[in-house]
């Protein structure tokens, strides 16, 4: 089936690890509603696993455009639904591993809106993990823009975030928070924050860029 993991239940002191995959999806303009019912839409999605969402997300550096969050809680999307994709078996250090490795496939400045967006990554994710795909029409707008990108949005074009991402650094219980470094900002940087389809986070508990494992 393609699985990263093996779907079979484990158990260990701590007893089973077996956990719902899913997929989280947002509405990245309120067209959406109208949208939806002709099969197609702009949607952000994210994948929730061991009680955090994972995303992949644009910025100007060839570093890791993985991050977590809340589920259900992405900063500048709207939630629009949960899918459940199946259960896998996986400690959750095994899948934060997991993670950090897939970390150097998608850096942030490796975005691309038609050709590697978030919903390529959750697809990636949802494949490696369960053998299955999400499902078309979270995505379908990129196969479409890829025939014709007039398609698409002009505001939408722009995905670089102009901010250094920062890292978040788990300690052993948990509450480590990470620091917030970001470069200085330009006039030109402040007219385009607007159109930006992430920013990087400005307290703990929103987005926390993933560090991949050094190659």
């Amino acid at each position: 089936m393609g699985s990263t993991f093996s779907t079979s239940a484990s158990e260990d002191d701590d007893g089973n690890y077996t956990t719902q995959v899913i997929l989280n999806v947002y509405d990245l303009t309120p067209l959406n509603n109208y949208m939806y019912w002709f099969g197609v839409g702009i949607f952000h999605s994210g994948i929730e696993v061991h009680g955090l969402e994972y995303g992949f997300g644009a910025h100007d550096f060839p570093t890791s455009g993985l991050f977590e969050v809340e589920p259900k809680r992405c900063p500048g999307f709207i939630y629009r639904c949960s899918i459940s994709l199946g259960t896998i078996s996986v400690p959750p250090s095994d899948f934060r591993t997991f993670m950090e490795n897939l970390a150097a496939e998608y850096h942030g400045d490796t975005y691309h809106l038609i050709g590697k967006n978030c919903n390529h990554f959750t697809d990636d994710v949802c494949f490696k993990l369960t053998g299955r795909r999400i499902p078309g029409w979270v995505n379908r707008l990129a196969g479409l823009g890829a025939v014709c990108s007039c398609l698409l949005p002009e505001s939408l074009q722009l995905t670089a975030v102009k901010q250094m991402p920062e890292y978040h650094v788990c300690s052993e219980d948990g509450s480590e928070c990470p620091s917030v470094t970001t470069p200085q900002r330009t006039e030109s940087d402040d007219a385009d924050h607007d159109k930006h389809l992430l920013s990087s986070p400005s307290s703990c508990g929103e987005v926390a860029f993933i560090k991949e494992v050094p190659r």
